[in-house]
């Protein structure tokens, strides 16, 4: 699109951001170069790991939502209660169209995390390790979550994972990377767990509880549980000294996540059972398109007072003499 580039080549900006030459950039850009004038005051302070572990203590429910670039991060630090946001490896589907979440690559993920942490104010950024990126060995692991942390600005890092996962946490851990666990159903895992409910059997639960106690004492920071029983999550809350986030565990947990997708009603994938859709912006969205196509088909858009003025008659005299001569 040629006016996103477009500028008046008569006064050309000294210091971008200043001045006259600011509001000739503004003036003409359909698509602007962001004016950063004044320092952008966050809903609250940066939420820190000692913030939630502090409001796991006090039972204060903790939210989480994903976010995959600079809107939907600016969106969920535009409300105060939002804690942490997960740059979930969810947007490998609703995002870039992948069929599962295995063909993300480390590199989309940095690319993605990069975009929410120019985005986000206060919220706790966490960001996802791709399915390859960790697990093959130690080193591998810490290199990667090295290269992701430094590259993308996050906060922490969330691997999918139990007891296995115990010894690169506990090295993450002590070079300074907080990491959150994530155990339970693990979507990377899908094709020798499918996507069923875990820890409805003794053995099951059993098995989910060795997890968890492993990874707290390898220096987690954080475990998700994903679609567990409602009361294998609340019993694990009390058990454990972390605080833990529910995706599908039921409300005893320490806190709740939801991918944005579905807490805005836009993803016409599968529905989880617990993916409640807090808005309908897929309905707002349909409609502004609808009418913007309209319009364009109408030719209403854009209307007199949309557009800039016309070349004043003598200029366009000017101009019509010389280009009906070429």
């Amino acid at each position: 699109m040629l006016s996103v580039y477009a500028y008046n080549a008569t006064q050309l900006p000294l210091r971008a951001g200043t001045g006259t030459a600011a509001l000739q950039w503004r003036r003409w850009m359909s698509v602007r170069p962001e004016v950063r004038e004044t320092t952008e005051v966050a809903p609250r302070r940066k939420v820190t790991v000692a913030d939630l572990q502090k409001m796991h203590n006090n039972r204060e429910p903790i939210a989480m939502l994903t976010a995959y670039d600079y809107p939907t991060a600016k969106a969920a630090s535009a409300n105060a209660n939002t804690d942490i946001i997960l740059v979930g490896d969810s947007l490998a589907q609703v995002c870039l169209g992948y069929d599962s979440t295995s063909q993300l690559t480390l590199d989309e993920m940095i690319h993605h995390a990069r975009a929410v942490s120019r985005g986000a104010t206060h919220p706790f950024i966490v960001a996802d390790m791709p399915f390859g990126s960790f697990g093959v060995s130690t080193e591998e692991t810490l290199r990667n979550a090295v290269r992701l942390t430094q590259a993308s600005k996050a906060d922490a890092i969330k691997m999918e994972g139990g007891a296995e996962l115990a010894d690169a946490v506990q090295r993450l851990s002590h070079i300074g990377i907080p990491v959150m666990g994530h155990i339970g159903l693990m979507p990377q895992r899908f094709m020798l767990s499918g996507f069923r409910v875990q820890g409805r059997t003794a053995a099951g639960a059993q098995r989910v509880l060795r997890d968890a106690l492993a990874l707290q004492q390898a220096g987690a920071f954080a475990l998700v549980l994903e679609a567990i029983p409602r009361n294998l999550g609340a019993y694990l809350t009390r058990r454990l000294r972390i605080p833990t986030i529910g995706v599908g565990a039921g409300n005893q947990t320490s806190g709740q996540a939801l991918v944005w997708d579905d807490i805005m009603g836009t993803w016409s994938g599968h529905k989880a059972k617990f993916a409640r859709r807090f808005a309908d912006c897929q309905v707002e969205r349909d409609a502004g398109v609808q009418k913007y196509t309209e319009a364009v088909k109408a030719r209403s858009f854009p209307s007199i007072e949309e557009s800039y003025p016309d070349v004043p008659e003598e200029e366009w005299a000017k101009f019509l003499e010389v280009a009906e001569a070429q």
